[in-house]
């Protein structure tokens, strides 16, 4: 069983940056690798939407329009990481923040794209971590 941690929230200023982490937890690891990953948000007062993903064994990447050009997602093999750089970010970005993971069900080892428009896919989910931007 996965359990998959966010950290790196915080306080920020607009304009300013922070880089998300999902990692896993010490009490349920496995290779993030083998799943992939995806990046959801939820603002005060509205529904949870996707932000950004990435494909399992694949070079595949995926993000919301209004994230585009502001926010990079990646992989760090060697630490069973994924991180989310944030830049240039506005108050609208205020939202706690999600790491999600979708297991390779059916193909194990191959290939495995992300979904960004549908959660109902991802079976481990984080406790969230907050992002405020504010002066």
């Amino acid at each position: 069983q996965l359990q998959v941690v966010e950290s790196g929230g915080g306080l920020v200023q607009p304009g300013g940056s922070l880089r998300l982490s999902c990692t896993t937890s010490e009490f349920a690891q496995d290779n993030l690798d083998k799943y992939a990953i995806g990046w959801f948000r939820q603002a005060p007062g509205k529904a949870r939407e996707g932000v950004s993903c990435i494909g399992s064994r694949i070079a595949t990447t995926r993000y919301a329009d209004s994230v585009k050009g502001r926010f990079t997602i990646s992989r760090d093999t060697a630490n069973n990481a994924v991180y989310l750089q944030i830049d240039n970010l506005q108050p609208e970005d205020t939202a706690i923040y999600y790491c999600a993971a979708i297991p390779n069900r059916y193909y194990p080892g191959r290939p495995l794209y992300c979904l960004l428009y549908d959660d109902s896919e991802y079976d481990y989910w984080g406790q969230g971590t907050r992002v405020t931007v504010s002066q």
